[in-house]
């Protein structure tokens, strides 16, 4: 079977799959009529971020619920999963790392018996990949549209790994910056922002959890059972990212706190010296004030040494002072 039309711009792939799992491109308008042939395999439909006519067109094609299609044409849902008929709805937020930053996007899954509808929102990278790989074993193909459902959030999930990798690499660094000699205002600059892009991840990361369950504890047509054991093989790395972010989040208000004391502990020290240089040149100050009362009663004006044992004894307190600083490590 072959495309007859031009695709609108927001599909991406529009593919039939046989009993036989062999691919065969086909457009919007085949769609009813490869699904209303009986048990002939099913529908895979790639989309982005598609506009009203697309969504009405799938509507129509697929016989979605119209809350469903409401909630797939807005990119600001939470992730969750819910049943219309013979068929689920699932949203899911994706993430992946430009320029040093995580920017998230969403996709929207529809999954019926016979279909599977990807709509991707924002920052998402192409499932090529996952069908590619789908295509790469004809015998779990065939077990029809919840095996590519399975391929999908693999690959979101996968794609989670490496920025919590690349979260506790970053934090080792920041850690040396923490504790080394100079401070710098970066540093806390940098752990906040961490602390926040972490908490972010973690709200795309943990409803995750809830959709998955369900997929793997709760009995529905749509995912046979020899399906949901790979489910539960994706609801397990979710659970490793999950507990990555929480430990690296504990770190983080550990690193935050640390930073914290030690800055306050070096302006102690700061203060520490001042205080000691301060306390040896307000002994020589309050010695030598005397000299500039007018007072004649001073005996020592007319003595011939008495300058000389007067330096002496300032450099003696001088000298007391600084070695009881020393010893106290004030200096």
């Amino acid at each position: 079977m072959t495309e007859t039309a031009a695709r609108p711009a927001s599909v991406v792939d529009c593919a039939w799959y046989d009993r036989r799992a062999a691919r065969h491109e086909i457009d919007l308008d085949q769609i009813g009529d490869v699904l209303a042939r009986e048990d002939e395999g099913f529908v895979w439909l790639g989309l982005y971020e598609p506009d009203e006519a697309v969504l009405s067109k799938l509507k129509e094609e697929f016989g979605l619920h119209e809350l469903a299609i409401e909630d797939a044409h807005s990119a600001h849902q939470r992730p969750k999963i819910e049943a219309y008929g013979n068929s689920l709805f699932l949203v899911v937020n994706t993430a992946q790392m430009l320029e040093g930053r995580i920017v998230y996007g969403e996709t929207h899954l529809f999954v019926g018996p016979r279909f599977l509808v990807t709509v991707r929102h924002g920052a998402s990278l192409s499932y090529a990949p996952a069908r590619a790989r789908v295509e790469r074993e004809p015998e779990l193909l065939e077990a029809g549209p919840a095996y590519a459902l399975y391929a999908v959030l693999d690959f979101i999930v996968d794609n989670y790994l490496p920025i919590a990798a690349d979260f506790r690499a970053t934090l080792r660094a920041l850690e040396r910056d923490i504790f080394s000699d100079a401070y710098h205002r970066g540093t806390i600059v940098r752990l906040y922002d961490l602390k926040r892009e972490l908490t972010e991840m973690r709200m795309s990361v943990a409803p995750l959890l809830d959709v998955l369950s369900q997929l793997v504890r709760s009995p529905t047509p749509q995912i046979p059972d020899t399906v949901r054991l790979y489910f539960r093989d994706v609801h397990d790395h979710v659970v490793r990212v999950n507990d990555t972010i929480d430990a690296l989040r504990d770190l983080l208000g550990t690193a935050m706190a640390v930073n914290q004391s030690l800055v306050t502990l070096a302006q102690g020290e700061t203060v520490k010296k001042l205080g000691a240089w301060a306390a040896l040149l307000a002994a020589p100050t309050l010695i030598t004030s005397w000299y500039g009362m007018n007072f004649r009663g001073m005996p020592e004006l007319d003595d011939r040494y008495a300058y000389p044992v007067l330096i002496g004894i300032v450099a003696a307190v001088c000298l007391g002072l600084y070695r009881l600083f020393k010893r106290s490590k004030w200096l």
